[in-house]
């Protein structure tokens, strides 16, 4: 659990240029009323190509919103995911 709502998964730092830093889950979820919160985009040329074949969704800054798992494509989905794991790993220091 990271805070008291998000589940997940791995575990990474960040520091910004303002000097603000902190720790996140590498990938997320967080099951609201209004609609599943999903931590799994940060803004990758690649990643904006998939949001785009992802189906029916809201973007926010980092993550996506949906109202159900029957409105997205699963293996694009996936291929997010990747595309988040493989872009924190390459740019920031994983704990776990």
């Amino acid at each position: 659990m990271f805070g008291n709502s998000i589940i997940g998964f791995g575990l990474y730092h960040y520091k910004y240029q303002s000097g603000h830093e902190g720790e996140a889950p590498i990938v997320g979820f967080s099951p609201r009323k209004s609609a599943i919160s999903l931590y799994v985009y940060c803004g990758t040329p690649q990643q904006n190509e998939l949001i785009a074949r992802l189906g029916k969704m809201k973007k926010g800054k980092a993550c996506i919103y949906i109202k159900k798992l029957d409105d997205i494509d699963i293996n694009v989905l996936k291929a997010l995911i990747k595309e988040t794991i493989d872009f924190i790993s390459m740019n920031y220091e994983r704990i776990k």
